[in-house]
């Protein structure tokens, strides 16, 4: 009897078991940001049991069929860190799960590493770091991380060519040589690849661009004096399956980006992209029979691959290749006329892949390689002048992590190759210009940095490089940083002192010498400068009552400058004069940061920067070419919770800079006037993981030419058929040159395209 009683209650127990595991509950809760904005169509997912689906327009989210089990919760957005919860569910009553995302822009937690080549938090870096996300930079959508940039305070991608508009990024103030480019960094953006490379990243790759403004050459070399733009890719990992953004203008602009994530087993991940960007329309609005806007056919496609390791180690590669084809010139300029003195134009043919990558090594110590190599081959003409260049450059950086008490010691050993040659006297044998001489420059270095923990509030970092240059020889760099920070991390101080030191390659960096407008003139061998650099930044944030935040960043620097190297305009008129200055050199200002965030959804940035830019030589003072005292951006950002509709509002502000005229009978003014580029844009994102967008771009309708006689000098004879001289080569005023001016694409301060609309759409799926 007592064993059939055992057994009926056995059977029960399982009965009931089977019918209470075979139970489900729900799994329901809302989704917003920290200020309690609610974050519509996010995806809300349990991967281990394949289970997910979408929040609705406010931010509300059901997952049902959830058996009982402790289980991870995953919920993604674009423009939001992934967040990852344990949720419980008893197979029966319903589960509640509320989810507050955090802004990849918002925290000052958040991980950087630009200024100290090594992870830390933004608020524990001893060094400036400014981060700007994707999130960020789709308030204005732009088919290159060149005009990306635009609407960050003092950074200003600079045009330097009215024809094929090429151009370089100013950081404060000092030209694009200065500023260093690195892709997740790597110093890819260098060299022959800082006139045309810049144009050819595609926005869509940015997970975020981190700035450093100040000296960085203690760790990163001698081309960032200035600063440096740390592009950070996606990762593959916390990236959408699929993502696509496409859009065009009504000026015939065509960008295309494509993404997909790739899983090659369970621990490999690679993320595949590309970019197309088409504009084959010429227009002339300001009618000097040039294009205002040059003609662009490019295609870049990009791979990187991820490899999950034990301990957390790191292994990651990339590869990326980009085709263009670039023209501007006469409106009836056509491939036939390539080369030649009868219709004239600027044709580009660009061809450049890249490759880098990061390993850590496999054992106890914290050791990581760096490695890149890419090359850049150039065929272009500017009129009846070619310029045929290739570079292959190639990189390695070796370093170690050890911390140490309250010490954080951080060295390193680097090596970088550098193959250079083209078709200018540059790199022909100085004793025979028909012998041809490419130049291989190498560049071994050390570096060593120690970050000090004083306390809880107080940071010291001292920092020291060493390179040997080739051709140069010795050059050592040392770096000095503070950091004060008080108890509840709402004020942050920070104090910068280096040396930066720099090599010049005039036609690999400025697209003045290769037009063929003027004569390149070197008045002596150039050697290498030297600056001296100081940099002070406080950050504080106001917190609301009720949850808002205002943020200020305000920043004094300071860079002097000896041996600086100077593209002199301003003595003959047909010539760039290169030189070293015999004198001084300064760039000196002050900018401000405000970030306004409501709990009503507007977000709100601004900034302003005023700088004075200028070499001294025989105790006159020159204001630096091409160079705006004052300059300011903006951002607003409001959503709407009733339609789920964004409208950001973005806009940049100049003021005059010093620009190059021919002659004393030039009719254009020395300074540019005051201007602007705005763009509103609407968007709305829908359950299905759509996003349409669209507005207008440059709202003003400004261009170069309002209240100018003309921008490019002689547009009308670009080879000077009609011009006379005189026995110096000095162009002669006659009656069909009144001005006694010669063809001159090079004064230019601004962006020749006016307004135009746009639409895209954007789509992600997890």
């Amino acid at each position: 009897m007592r064993k059939k009683l055992t057994l009926i209650y056995i059977l029960a127990m399982t009965f009931f078991t089977a019918i209470a595991y075979g139970q489900t509950s729900t799994i329901r809760g809302s989704i917003t940001d920290r200020y309690g904005n609610a974050v519509p169509y996010a995806t809300v997912a349990i991967p281990s049991l394949k289970i997910g689906t979408t929040a609705d327009s406010v931010g509300g989210y059901l997952l049902t069929g959830i058996p009982a089990g402790n289980w991870e919760m995953e919920v993604k957005y674009v423009g939001y860190q992934p967040h990852s919860t344990k949720v419980h569910t008893n197979g029966a009553a319903p589960a509640t799960k509320d989810i507050v995302l955090t802004d990849e822009s918002s925290s000052l937690d958040e991980v950087v590493v630009s200024g100290t080549m090594k992870e830390v938090s933004k608020l524990n870096s001893p060094v400036p770091v400014e981060v700007y996300t994707a999130k960020f930079f789709k308030a204005n959508p732009v088919p290159s991380v060149f005009d990306a940039l635009q609407n960050i305070n003092g950074v200003r991608p600079q045009l330097n060519c009215n024809i094929c508009n090429t151009g370089d990024i100013h950081i404060n103030g000092l030209e694009g040589p200065y500023t260093m480019v690195l892709i997740d960094g790597m110093p890819i953006v260098s060299g022959l690849s800082t006139v045309y490379g810049l144009s050819g990243i595609p926005q869509s790759l940015i997970e975020r661009v981190e700035i450093v403004k100040g000296p960085a050459s203690t760790l990163y070399g001698s081309e960032a004096v200035g600063g440096l733009i740390n592009i950070i890719t996606k990762n593959p990992r916390t990236t959408p399956t699929l993502a696509v953004d496409a859009f065009g203008t009504s000026w015939g602009e065509i960008n295309a980006d494509v993404a997909v994530k790739l899983n090659a087993g369970r621990k490999v991940q690679s993320l595949l992209g590309a970019n197309y960007f088409n504009y084959q329309h010429p227009t002339d609005n300001n009618h000097d029979n040039f294009t205002d806007v040059t003609l662009q056919h490019r295609i870049s496609v990009f791979n990187k691959w991820n490899i999950e390791r034990e301990d957390n180690r790191v292994f990651s590669f990339a590869a990326r290749y980009i085709y263009e084809d670039r023209w501007g010139g006469e409106m009836n300029w056509s491939p036939q006329y390539r080369g030649g003195d009868e219709v004239y134009g600027e044709s580009i043919y660009t061809s450049r892949w890249e490759l880098f990558g990061t390993y850590q090594l496999p054992v106890k110590e914290h050791i990581i390689l760096m490695f890149s190599a890419n090359g850049h081959d150039q065929n272009s003409v500017y009129g009846d002048t070619p310029f045929l260049a290739d570079q292959y450059i190639g990189f390695g950086q070796l370093t170690w992590n050890k911390p140490l008490s309250n010490h954080d010691l951080l060295a390193g050993l680097t090596y970088r190759y550098t193959y250079y040659d083209d078709n200018t006297p540059v790199t022909a044998d100085p004793n025979d210009l028909g012998i041809n001489k490419p130049t291989h420059t190498r560049l071994p270095g050390a570096f060593v940095q120690d970050e000090i923990s004083l306390n809880d509030n107080n940071k010291l970092l001292l920092g020291m490089r060493y390179d040997y240059n080739s051709i140069h020889g010795s050059i050592l760099t040392p770096r000095v940083n503070y950091k004060w920070n008080s108890l509840n991390n709402n004020n942050v101080l920070r104090l910068s002192f280096g040396n930066g030191y720099r090599v010049a390659n005039v036609f690999t960096e400025d697209h003045s010498a290769l037009t063929g407008a003027r004569e390149v003139v070197f008045a002596a061998d150039l050697n290498p400068e030297t600056s001296w650099n100081g940099n002070l930044n406080f950050v504080k944030k106001v917190p609301f009552s009720n949850g808002g935040i205002v943020g200020f960043d305000a920043t004094v620097f300071y860079t002097y400058f000896s041996n600086k190297i100077i593209a002199d305009y301003d003595t003959d008129a047909n010539q760039v004069i290169y030189d070293n200055l015999d004198g001084h050199a300064i760039s000196q200002g002050i900018s401000l940061n405000v970030d306004f965030a409501f709990m009503n959804g507007l977000k709100l940035m601004a900034g302003a920067t005023v700088m004075d830019v200028y070499s001294e030589e025989d105790g006159q003072k020159i204001q630096q070419l091409f160079t705006e005292r004052s300059t300011g951006v903006w951002s607003a950002s409001y959503t709407h919770k009733g339609t789920g509709l964004t409208i950001d509002y973005t806009g940049n502000l100049y003021g005059p800079m010093r620009l190059p005229l021919l002659s004393d009978n030039d009719p254009r003014s020395s300074k540019s006037p005051w201007w602007s580029i705005q763009n509103i844009q609407v968007s709305r994102a829908f359950r299905n993981g759509i996003e349409l967008y669209g507005g207008i771009k440059n709202l003003l309708n400004w261009t170069p030419n309002k209240g100018n006689p003309f921008i490019i000098a002689r547009s009308h004879d670009p080879f000077d058929k009609s011009v006379e001289f005189d026995e110096s080569g000095q162009a002669l005023i006659t009656p069909e040159n009144p001005y006694g001016l010669t063809f001159d694409p090079s004064y230019v301060f601004g962006p020749n395209q006016g307004a135009r609309g746009f639409v895209g759409i954007r789509y992600s799926f997890y």
